[in-house]
């Protein structure tokens, strides 16, 4: 079979893209288009007019009182109060995994190395305004300026306007798109940026879900897409066998990069005893215009596309992924509150004061006062008398008065039914303001949780997006995190820093065998997105919580760890610094277990501690205590050997008078024998 040239399966791979792409966005584009409509609603403003209801109040005042924005604020705002993050569980149920620690750590180190705070907020408030968000896992070299640093980082970035810029294959069914065969992400730049860095005529690629009704001017851009595309590679697994038994695996690719690899282990002994088939999950990133494939950026990190994608509410309607926000359901009792406000603005922006309705010749030359008297507030005005029917001059008032604005009685039921309707679909998000004084605190504990029920649904819905992130930072790290002995910062749960060195040489404590320590290749764990109480933070809930225990226990020591506890979990200006005292407590009385750091402080206090006069008087004691104690041990087992030595002695006596006696028995009588015989 004949090679396809690369240009011609670049070509064609550009076809299928496209096709595949075109099929994507055709079925999502009327989804799509509302989730980004519903962001357009709450954030921008403006917005709330846009559609039909522009035309209909084009010449008349169009207000605004954006409530929705507040709603989805207090939204962002309890998440941020409590953030989710992700946890390494071994899967085989160990609790003290060090490896599972050290994972933890980098991610952690990543993530603030990588400022993925702005990645994490900006998806999840497009996830509650929109519906979708998401955001991309990417390695970096870690220092780009020195040619020779190989070493690379992960880093977390965000992707902006995910609705119209993130598309999955549509046969992907799972909510965190695991299952998913390929990706798409289109991102913008300028024409002049795109035409210095691939140094080709702009083209853009067909992204057709816009909204640009209201908005004045547009950058000019050209759109480019991230392509991300799952190969199955089949490979061959070569297993060996040691001298000692032990079984080792390589792959092709392992004799590719070490052509002596084979010779090497035929040579100390090792025989081959079989092979395995496999098939291996590889990801391909391209970068495409709408007229070609741009770059080919080859085989990326990990087994996984590294595309999170976060949504607010999902469901499946259709065979169609349907998606949407807090936004959505609010928006025409926002459009009918803002049509009943501008109404209600029109009518009382017109005069409450009666006007004179006169003819032109009562006011003629004195047009001016007239209109300047609402500025000018003169003390009286002027009229011109008029001729009466008999020809005769008279002097005549207004011929009638305009009547003020009535406004319908109808508008101010409404305005309240609209109001309540608000709150009904937003959550309420008032109810909490409103308690009154002399409330237990267990009660606004209660209706704070039934707030925050509301919308537990966008937690739950981010924290499975936060544990697919943990997924694919690991199948990342196990190919990148790699290099013997490297050097790398960690950062605890509690935000404290330290370091961890990688394939590090060690003794296993269990067999005594050596071992590679922190070698993230065999990195296998279970990931873990837990979503706590989101009214206040954890920290406080548990400083509650602990502060209530105090006052059910009278025994002193117990009253410690708890007060050591609550300070463990305050948050304020100036409590690091007793929270460090606290913890370090808690690690000596064994109550917290210590980090890799402590443990040494602990072991190197230990080995310098200067003995104490009173525990060295108490050891002498009880060293001399057992010396006499081995003595007189000592001189028992004397003693009883002493007495078992002379009743030997006594026995082998007693045997050897025996034997003389025997003797002489025996000789006396063979004595007498003879004697007779010679008779």
């Amino acid at each position: 079979m004949a090679r396809i040239p690369n240009d011609q399966r670049l070509a064609n791979l550009h076809s299928d893209a496209l096709r595949q792409f075109n099929d994507i966005q055709t079925a999502l584009r009327d989804e799509r288009l509302q989730c980004l409509q519903d962001r357009r609603f709450y954030s921008l403003c403006g917005a709330q007019w846009e559609g039909p209801l522009y035309d209909q109040y084009k010449n008349k005042p169009r207000f605004e009182v954006n409530k929705i924005m507040l709603a989805v604020i207090r939204i962002v705002n309890e998440y941020r109060n409590n953030r989710i993050t992700v946890d390494y569980v071994s899967k085989d149920g160990a609790k003290n995994d060090k490896l599972a620690d050290v994972c933890d750590g980098l991610y952690r180190a990543d993530e603030q190395a990588s400022v993925a705070d702005e990645a994490y907020d900006n998806a999840f408030e497009e996830a509650v305004g929109g519906g979708i968000g998401a955001w991309r896992l990417r390695s970096v070299y870690e220092d780009e300026e020195d040619p020779e640093d190989d070493r690379q980082r992960i880093r977390i970035e965000p992707i902006f306007d995910a609705d119209s810029s993130v598309f999955f294959d549509l046969n992907s069914k799972r909510q965190d798109k695991s299952d998913a065969k390929f990706c798409f992400v289109v991102t913008s730049m300028t024409r002049d940026s795109y035409k210095e860095i691939y140094n080709d005529d702009p083209t853009d690629w067909p992204k057709i879900i816009h909204q640009y009704e209201f908005d004045w001017s547009t950058p000019d851009i050209v759109f480019v897409a991230e392509y991300y595309k799952i190969e199955e590679k089949a490979e061959t697994i070569r297993i060996f066998e040691a001298i000692d038994g032990s079984e080792e695996r390589y792959t092709a690719t392992d004799f590719v990069n070490d052509e002596t690899l084979e010779e090497t282990l035929m040579a100390i002994g090792t025989r081959e005893v079989r092979q395995k088939r496999i098939k291996r999950m590889r990801v391909r990133k391209y970068i495409m215009s709408g007229g070609k494939v741009l770059e080919d950026a080859g085989y990326i990190a990990g087994k996984c596309i590294p595309i999170v994608v976060v949504y607010g509410k999902r469901w499946f309607v259709d065979n169609i992924e349907r998606c949407m926000g807090a936004v959505r359901l609010a928006k025409d009792a926002q459009r009918l509150k803002n049509m009943q406000l501008s109404k209600l603005g029109e009518i009382s922006a017109l005069s409450s004061i009666e006007k004179p309705i006169m003819t032109p010749e009562q006011v003629a030359g004195h047009q001016v006062m007239w209109a300047e008297d609402n500025l000018k507030n003169y003390p009286y005005l002027l009229v011109n008398p008029i001729t009466g029917p008999d020809g005769n001059t008279q002097v005549a008032g207004p011929v009638a008065y305009t009547r003020s604005a009535a406004i319908p009685p109808a508008m101010a039921a409404l305005l309240q039914i609209t109001e309540q309707d608000m709150q009904d679909i937003l959550g309420n998000p008032q109810g909490a303001d409103k308690i009154v004084s002399n409330v237990s605190g267990k009660a606004v504990e209660m209706i704070q949780t039934r707030l925050d029920m509301q919308t537990f649904i966008y937690m739950s819905n981010f924290s499975k997006g936060m544990k697919r992130s943990g997924e694919i930072w690991l199948s990342m790290a196990k190919e990148i995190y790699t290099e013997d002995k490297r050097k790398m910062k960690t950062i605890a749960a509690t935000g404290d820093t330290g370091m961890v060195e990688l394939m590090q040489p060690m003794i296993d404590p269990e067999t005594g065998a050596m071992m590679t320590g922190n070698d993230l290749s065999d990195a296998t764990f279970d990931v873990v997105a837990q979503v706590g109480p989101s009214s206040n933070s954890q920290r406080q809930a548990t400083v509650r919580s602990v502060i209530g225990m105090l006052q059910l226990t009278q025994d002193p020591q117990t009253q410690q760890v708890l007060l050591a506890m609550a300070f463990q979990n305050m948050e304020g200006e100036g409590i690091s610094d007793v929270r460090d005292y606290f913890r370090k407590q808690m690690v000596r009385s064994g109550i917290m277990k210590p980090n890799e750091e402590e443990a040494k402080q602990l072991e190197a206090a230990a080995q310098n501690a200067q003995p104490d006069p009173n525990a060295q008087y108490i050891m002498a004691v009880t060293q001399e205590a057992q010396a006499k104690a081995e003595k007189a041990r000592a001189d028992t087992v004397e003693t009883i050997a002493s007495a078992e030595l002379k009743k030997a002695q006594t026995v082998q006596t007693l045997s050897k008078v025996e034997n003389d006696d025997q003797t002489l028995a025996i000789n006396s009588a063979k004595s007498i024998q003879e004697m007779m015989r010679n008779r």
